[in-house]
């Protein structure tokens, strides 16, 4: 939690209103009533709707006995149902802890038994996998299931008469535990206290010109941070907008979408940005898309090449997003020149977002120049859940999140993203940014996709291995190809990768992110072969 001067300062700024998110979607249902608040396939439910059946399942909920301050890990896709979920257990006081639909019984039952949660809230069969399955995982847990409950709890039995609800929870209470990105092992659990997290829903929906007439597609899992959101669903909810839920995020279900739903923002990762973008360029029948008009791209550094294909080829405006569940999250503006939408990760939400940028002690390197990210402000969080000695090493003294990130802090505040910290490779004492080759590489046009690894070595320590998804219909690129290519674009001798492996997609964390850890396992595995 934040200290008492701070915490004064954010609510005297204007940033903290003491809102809660029962209050939230009160607010909205008394507003906005029957409007339409969720498309889920042929099913529309309105804002008034929602918040009573929210209202429902809170008092089942309650019936079997959870409890304010009680962790309830939610792992469902996106559904309707995950709303009113959520809003019910916001309605107790009751912490959901988002999971994601890809995860299994390694993360299911990590975040049953370091949270102590009393429920675990699944889904039937999702992908051709049955959820079901994981409620050993899930331990003492109980095991409530949307869909055929196969011998656990029906969620469907447990809506009830709200009559007689306990009072809910207060605006600096803790509202959920979100899933940090790190990119190796378990993710951390990220507490969030109603206050700090709809100031940054506020401030994202008034910077991405959200308005009642605003229609969100929701393509990326709604448990993520960036969908959640920035501004996401949540942004949309707070002005009366309608989400659409995809219910996969693969271009002949998502265009359709957009055409029939007549989208006007939406949210995608770089690798789903370079799929859409071939999709609508390529010979099928173009679909209409001329009612969108923000495109969101974060999760990942979008390359400058990709990033300058927006606006010809899908006809909208692009807006990057650079954000952490953590707490800090940056946009290019909607009005930015053009320059500025390509080449930087935009800057930050809040006058009271710091910044620091520092060398490998801590010391402040000059404007312009690559360090290491830190920041706090009043929606980035002091401290990992029960997280004591990662915390010590993750925060600093004064209370700046050490975010992992290696930056450029621009004289305009504009932040340009250069990798990450853990993602350098040392080769023989010069320091190699993965990101910064892999954006050489995505401009090249036998490349789909790339990761760049280290390779240990007796003699540099570290060499670069360049794992390369090859576009379709194009011969995989041959490592001689790649490195003359990069020598044609000026990078670095020593950045060159020194060897490649062609594969057929990359294998991914447990929320989403490239497995640079199961990438060198694999490299690892072949030198011993």
């Amino acid at each position: 939690m934040w200290p008492e001067e701070f915490a004064r300062r954010y609510r005297e700024r204007g940033y903290w209103t003491g809102e809660t998110f029962d209050g939230f979607l009160h607010e909205r249902a008394e507003r906005f009533g029957d409007r339409i608040a969720v498309t889920d396939g042929d099913r529309g439910i309105g804002y008034a709707e929602l918040r009573d059946r929210a209202l429902r399942l809170a008092a089942g909920l309650h019936g079997r006995g959870v409890r304010a301050g009680d962790r309830v890990v939610v792992q469902l896709p996106n559904t309707a149902g995950y709303f009113e979920v959520i809003f019910a257990l916001f309605r107790l006081g009751a912490l959901p802890v988002f999971a994601l639909p890809a995860h299994r019984a390694a993360e299911i039952g990590y975040f049953c038994a370091h949270t102590e949660a009393v429920a675990y809230v699944t889904t039937d069969v999702h992908e051709g996998f049955d959820h079901r399955t994981l409620a050993a995982a899930a331990g003492r847990a109980t095991t409530i299931v949307a869909g055929d409950p196969g011998g656990h709890v029906p969620l469907a039995s447990l809506y009830g008469d709200p009559a007689g609800l306990p009072p809910g929870p207060r605006p600096g209470d803790l509202a959920f535990l979100q899933l940090s990105g790190g990119s190796t092992g378990l993710p951390k659990l990220i507490p969030r206290t109603h206050d700090d997290y709809l100031y940054s829903v506020r401030a994202s929906a008034r910077i991405c010109e959200l308005t009642a007439d605003s229609v969100y597609l929701a393509v990326l899992p709604v448990a993520h941070n960036f969908t959640m959101s920035s501004p996401g669903v949540l942004g949309t909810f707070a002005v009366g907008g309608r989400v659409v839920l995809a219910r996969r995020p693969d271009p002949a279900t998502v265009l359709p979408l957009i055409e029939r739903e007549r989208v006007t923002i939406t949210a995608v990762v770089p690798p789903l940005a370079q799929l859409w973008l071939d999709a609508v360029g390529g010979p099928a029948r173009r679909p209409d898309l001329s009612s969108l008009r923000v495109l969101q791209v974060g999760g990942a550094k979008l390359a400058g090449t990709v990033a300058q294909r927006v606006t010809p080829v899908l006809g909208c405006r692009l807006q990057q997003v650079f954000g952490m569940a953590e707490g800090l999250v940056n946009y290019t503006r909607l009005d930015d020149p053009d320059p500025l939408v390509w080449h930087t990760q935009g800057r930050p939400i809040s006058p009271d977002d710091e910044i620091l940028v520092v060398d490998d002690a801590d010391r402040p390197v000059p404007a312009g120049e690559v360090g290491h990210l830190l920041t706090r402000g009043p929606y980035t969080i002091r401290g990992y859940w029960r997280a004591d000695e990662h915390n010590r090493e993750a925060f600093t003294a004064d209370g700046f999140y050490r975010t992992g990130d290696l930056v450029r802090h621009r004289d305009d505040g504009y932040l340009v993203v250069e990798g990450r910290a853990k993602d350098q490779i040392n080769r023989g004492g010069e320091k190699v940014a993965a990101e910064e080759v892999e954006n050489h590489l995505l401009a090249h046009p036998a490349v789909h996709d790339v990761a760049v690894v280290a390779v240990p070595d007796p003699y540099l320590g570290e060499r670069t291995c360049a794992f390369v998804v090859p576009r379709a219909g194009q011969d995989p690129p041959t490592l001689p190809a790649l490195r003359g290519y990069l020598r044609q674009r000026g990078l670095a001798g020593y950045k060159i990768p020194d060897r490649l492996n062609v594969v057929d997609a990359f294998p991914v964390t447990g929320v989403g992110k490239i497995s640079r850890r199961e990438l060198r396992a694999a490299l690892r595995a072949i030198q011993k072969g």
